[in-house]
């Protein structure tokens, strides 16, 4: 039994001793292994409690080659969206048992690389990545070939053999358009989004939809900009100059259109009233906004779990084949939009 007075660390050795168990019996129920009897590890964690040992799972992991370490990269934390994705994935891998390394790149793919190799060298277990613009297509098969499993998420790296979860921008889009073009509006504008994949798949719904109603794609109506509340504000100022003025837009997102229902503010405008906003997304304050925003609901915590499962799996089995999560969008028709004034 350990000398209450010891001025030394407590070893794993000294809870063995109070335990009146192996060191490896102890091992294997501080590693959370199943194999040991319930009353025996409620031995082992009492004896541990009562000494004031903690268990040092690093240096656990570097004796055994493993690593219980994710790393979780994302674009934007700015925005809401990406936050509440990374709420979901945090939740399922700490259900697991896993430790989640969260990095932010601010859209810089140089930033990007660096968080990357740290995460490398981290020994990270898996990594879910966001993809930063710019991203070259080649970085899945270089992850690939570290030897570390990698899920990327929202925006797709072309084609692959990469595990994918995100949701399907395309079809989002066009059932949003569709709603406004059922409430009569025909002069409809878009807000936001400055280049890649996620816009061009938005734009393709936005097309599409107007298509069927034989309606011409006005280029002049889509007002490109980065995704942020203030590109909302700015380009919904530059829509309501544009002469015959729209009656509508979709944006980009909800946070652009948070942006642009304060443009339409400062004009005396109401969203709703006297003009239509869609958003995409359904961040949490889109329920909340004045007026409450109709958005397309593509469950980001949800979205955020299930990246985190695809993860969990590729781990487990690392051999199967491509796993593919694409959320299914929803219109969640709130005051924002309504007939043509």
């Amino acid at each position: 039994m350990r000398n209450p007075n010891s001025t030394h660390p407590v070893t794993i050795l000294d809870v063995a001793a109070e335990a009146n168990l192996s060191k490896s019996t102890v091992s294997l129920v501080l590693k959370g292994s199943p194999l040991i009897p319930a009353e025996t590890a409620d031995r082992v964690r009492a004896a541990a409690s009562k000494l004031g040992y903690v268990y040092n799972s690093r240096a656990g992991e570097l004796r055994d080659g493993t690593s219980k370490t994710i790393g979780v990269v994302v674009n934007d934390l700015a925005n809401p969206f990406f936050a509440e994705i990374l709420v979901g994935v945090e939740r399922k891998l700490v259900e697991a048992g896993y430790i989640v390394l969260m990095a932010h790149t601010n859209e810089d793919v140089d930033r990007q690389e660096q968080v990357l190799q740290t995460m490398r060298e981290q020994g990270a277990a898996g990594i879910v990545l966001c993809p930063a613009y710019g991203t070259p297509r080649t970085l899945t098969k270089e992850v690939e070939a570290w030897g570390i499993p990698l899920v990327v998420m929202v925006r797709t790296l072309g084609p692959g053999k990469y595990d994918f979860a995100g949701g399907d921008n395309e079809r989002g889009i066009y059932v949003a358009t569709k709603h406004l073009l059922d409430a009569g509006h025909e002069r409809i504008g878009f807000l936001g989004g400055l280049a890649g994949v996620v816009l061009e798949q938005r734009l393709n719904g936005f097309r599409t939809a107007l298509a069927e109603r034989k309606l011409r794609f006005d280029e002049e109506l889509v007002v490109r900009a980065k995704p942020t509340r203030q590109s909302g504000y700015e380009t919904m100022c530059a829509l309501l100059d544009i002469k015959p003025r729209p009656t509508a837009a979709v944006c980009y997102n909800d946070v652009v259109a948070f942006g642009a229902m304060s443009a339409l503010g400062e004009r005396g405008m109401h969203a709703g009233r006297d003009f239509a906003l869609t958003g995409f997304d359904n961040v949490q304050d889109a329920a909340h906004s004045n007026p409450p925003l109709t958005t397309v609901d593509i469950r980001p915590g949800a979205l955020g779990e299930q990246a985190a499962s695809i993860l969990l799996s590729r781990i487990q089995t690392p051999g199967q084949a491509r796993q593919m999560f694409l959320a299914k969008p929803q219109l969640v028709v709130r005051k924002s939009t309504g007939a043509v004034a």
